[in-house]
């Protein structure tokens, strides 16, 4: 079955009365936009425009472009114009330009938008996998392990590590990435997160109620006023989203509610951690309230399926998860064939995983979930994009953002194809080249 195109109608989620798919800088460039500063690993930007060519499979997930919901052009080529592409279509008719970069009969691709992330940590939890792994218990504490070693580590030591973890995936091909903080759980810690994460992203999201802290552990009421009061008030000028953990074992339905609507009092936009464990009141909570995406969805009953299809909350799968805790994968077939819009993030976390690969989660989608080889690239990118309220990225048409890569084969299909290989040959973002190989 081809990806549904989910360019136009009834479901598109592309705009809405909350949409902010500048950012909450209001545009898409600045010091701080996107995944990394502006001369990372680019130098200059060349002046004037340069127009890819050579290119054997253009996806522009633009039906309007090309054929299919991936507005696949073949024999292609592309313009790029400062930070935006100003054309794309047939080699044969595209314009001239200042500057030339011959593809090779290679494959270009929108850059992966990351929606789900936890990059503000320090510490591993190397243990914890390897007990996992060998069928041993382990009970250092999760969540609480890291959040230990969080609070202990310095500014500096945080700033390098999501710094390097933002580069690893850029070098992959991830040219947007949402993350979170989550790993403090006082006042100053999460403000420390998110003023860290808000130094390498726009799109920075509270995570406050992540877990309830030892400390409030026999008070988690308390915790949640804590949270939603003079925690959010301190945190929300550093963030665009707010978040909740809605699980056993960490907050429920209501509590879920009232952290998600003093978030959305502050001017921050809901998404939502859902049933990732269990079956639970997370998705049909976040259909209620607009968020932006339900993230996880492993668990799901027919009438959460249905909330989802007929609102506008993207499904954002995190097949690594799945992969890195043995845990059964969520059903994409049934979300697509209902008319969900889904969406493929990685999941990058120091506990249940840790990998910043799209290309990897791409191929889990298809052999685990699934999911076709184009539905996964979709959502790799256009769908991570609208789980983020993006029309900016995720896209390969005039007027979007020129973040893009080259993939070292000739059909996007090889993603799925030959998994674990990295195959990004080079990569675009905001029109300038990074570096991908020494």
């Amino acid at each position: 079955m081809a990806p549904q195109d989910h360019s136009a109608g009834p479901q598109d989620h592309s705009a809405g009365p909350n949409d902010d798919s500048a950012g909450r800088n209001g545009g898409t460039a600045g010091p701080n936009d996107g995944i990394a500063g502006p001369n990372d690993g680019t130098g200059t930007p060349a002046t004037g425009t340069t127009l890819i060519t050579n290119i054997a499979t253009l996806v522009t997930n633009d039906p309007s472009l090309g054929n299919g919901a991936l507005g696949l052009i073949t024999d292609a080529a592309l313009v790029i114009d400062g930070d935006d592409i100003a054309w794309a279509g047939p080699a044969d008719q595209a314009p001239a330009a200042d500057h030339r970069y011959d593809a090779q009969g290679r494959a270009v691709i929108p850059g992966f938008v990351d929606s789900h992330s936890h990059l503000v940590f320090a510490g591993d939890r190397t243990e914890e996998f390897n007990a996992r792994m060998s069928g041993h218990p382990y009970h250092a504490g999760g969540i609480r392990t890291t959040v230990a070693a969080t609070r202990a580590a310095t500014d500096a030591e945080l700033h390098a590590r999501v710094d390097r973890h933002l580069h690893e995936a850029l070098r992959q091909g991830t040219t947007t990435m949402e993350t979170k903080s989550g790993y403090g759980l006082t006042l100053d810690e999460e403000v420390r997160a998110l003023a860290i994460a808000a130094d390498h992203t726009d799109e920075v999201t509270f995570l406050g109620a992540h877990v309830v802290p030892e400390e409030f552990a026999d008070d988690p009421a308390g915790y949640v006023d804590l949270v939603t009061g003079p925690m959010l008030e301190a945190c929300a000028p550093y963030a665009r989203w707010v978040d909740v953990f809605c699980e056993q074992g960490a907050f429920d339905g209501d509590q879920a509610r009232a952290i998600l609507e003093a978030g959305a009092g502050h001017g921050l936009l809901p998404r939502i951690h859902a049933n990732q464990l269990s079956y639970g009141p997370g998705i049909q909570l976040a259909v209620e309230l607009g968020a932006a995406s339900a993230d996880h969805c492993t668990y799901l009953t027919d009438a959460d399926v249905d909330a989802l299809a007929q609102g506008r909350t993207v499904a954002t799968l995190l097949p690594g998860a799945e992969f890195s805790t043995r845990s059964p994968y969520p059903d994409a077939r049934r979300l697509l064939d209902a008319g969900v819009t889904v969406a493929l993030s990685p999941d990058c976390n120091p506990g249940s995983s840790f990998t910043s690969s799209m290309a990897f989660c791409v191929a889990l989608a298809v052999r685990e979930m699934g999911m076709t080889p184009d539905e996964a690239l979709w959502s790799a990118t256009a769908g991570g994009a609208q789980a983020l309220r993006r029309t900016d990225v995720g896209r390969l048409a005039p007027g979007t953002r020129a973040d893009l890569f080259l993939l070292d084969a000739p059909s996007p299909v090889h993603l799925a194809y030959r998994p674990g290989v990295p195959l990004a040959s080079a990569v675009w973002r905001a029109g300038r080249r990074v570096a991908v190989r020494a």
